[in-house]
């Protein structure tokens, strides 16, 4: 095929996939407010606000991007594409001629998709960006699956790799056990692990079988959950914090509302940030290695931690009674404040030693109020109220204590 021949091609594969490149551009840096650039948010509300936070863009083959556009934001440092899907298209053809005629398109199709994310790679990388690749997890082999992304992506050693779990329903994706075995045998071939993509549902039906499970929920985490504040959300499992967090795609992102839109790509693109600086990134990228295991706890029995005989207490009648009884377990949820135990007479939980297990800031704990009403001149009866509230103090420094303060804002819910 002659030089111009090739550039034809390529030109016509990038335009057939809406890939752009223009000819002139402007360069010049995206304008950087000064109150965005001296502001320090958290991980967990609107990181991608901090101006040293790295940002990485993914995407499959029918997104339209405008590479030059998009690289002029030094926030971000990666692209992730999508490589390979389920099993992979037949090499021969068989049945009627209808039957052959669609296999012959499905194998033209995948085959243009490969040549597409190849291309992509070599531009991205030229253009400065970190390159990463993700395998849609479907029902079927999952060795044969694994081998498929290996194939189709030809991942080299500085480059991402990831497995996609969109749900967990079996029928439809890739199931838990089938990802064990993928995630295992990419390791065995090429020595590294991938990332898991998932969103907030499927990684804790993973964090809360990691027992059965072990490699797939030490993966680092590629979170899915489109809104600016997951507060309350980590540690959940072996999970101490996420890889990456995909905020922003087509989800919540609209020409008129847009938690972060990238200049050179539609409303659809995916919009990860990283719990790292840019320096901090460039360093763990690829993140091929698990995070550490987290010790599994044992739910203990209720104990009895608390009981008072009120006497006119707020919230409560004179003469009633409060028990409240607590198992330390993992859980995490929305926030409760001092009021809500404080109308039952509740104003700081201790668990009694000797415990069955040490008790540790950021464990939770399941609590169960139990309101006895003795008082005849009120109302009668008994009341129960369930709640999980997290311990937000140091036990060593306040040996087994759970203080319901407004500054704490312990993490607790209702259920």
């Amino acid at each position: 095929m002659t030089l111009l021949r090739k550039s034809v091609f390529l030109f016509s594969l990038l335009a057939a996939f809406h890939v752009v490149w223009p000819i002139v551009e402007t360069a010049h840096a995206e304008p950087v407010s000064e109150q965005a650039g001296n502001a320090v948010y958290p991980d967990h509300s609107t990181p991608w606000k901090d101006r040293q936070r790295a940002l990485v863009i993914d995407a499959y083959e029918k997104n339209h991007i405008n590479w030059l556009q998009m690289v002029r934001n030094r926030q971000i440092r990666a692209f992730i594409g999508k490589a390979s899907d389920g099993l992979p298209s037949p090499y021969s053809c068989t049945g009627e001629d209808h039957e052959k005629t669609i296999c012959k398109k499905s194998f033209q199709n995948y085959f243009m998709k490969q040549q597409l994310y190849h291309t992509r790679r070599a531009l991205a990388k030229n253009l400065g960006l970190k390159w990463g690749a993700y395998h849609l997890g479907r029902p079927g082999n999952p060795i044969e699956q694994a081998n498929h992304f290996l194939e189709f992506a030809k991942p080299e050693p500085d480059e991402l790799i990831a497995l996609d779990i969109e749900h967990d329903d079996p029928d439809k994706w890739i199931s838990f056990s089938d990802a064990e075995i993928f995630v295992r045998h990419i390791h065995a071939r090429i020595g590294r692990y991938p990332v898991l993509y998932t969103n907030h549902h499927t990684a804790r039906k993973i964090a809360e079988r990691r027992a059965e499970f072990p490699v797939l929920s030490r993966l680092p985490l590629w979170y899915a959950r489109y809104r600016d504040n997951i507060k309350g959300v980590f540690p959940m499992g072996n999970w101490q914090n996420y890889a990456m967090w995909q905020f922003s795609s087509g989800h919540n992102c609209s020409k008129k509302k847009c938690l972060y839109p990238v200049k050179g790509t539609p409303t659809d693109i995916d919009v990860n940030v990283t719990s790292l600086t840019v320096a901090q990134f460039d360093k763990a990228w690829p993140f091929d290695s698990l995070v550490p295991e987290k010790p599994q706890r044992i739910e203990e029995a209720p104990l009895l931690v608390a009981s008072n005989s009120s006497s006119g207490s707020a919230g409560q009648h004179a003469g009633d009674e409060v028990q409240l009884t607590a198992s330390v377990r993992e859980a995490v949820g929305d926030a409760l404040s001092a009021d809500d135990l404080k109308e039952l007479g509740v104003a700081a939980v201790a668990i009694p030693a000797p415990s069955p297990r040490p008790v540790q800031t950021a464990d939770s704990v399941n609590l169960l109020v139990k309101v006895r009403h003795t008082d005849t001149a009120s109302k009668s009866g008994h009341e129960e109220r369930k709640m999980i509230a997290r311990v937000t103090k140091d036990p060593l420094l306040v040996p087994f204590e759970m203080a319901f303060d407004e500054a704490s804002a312990m993490s607790a819910r209702n259920y």
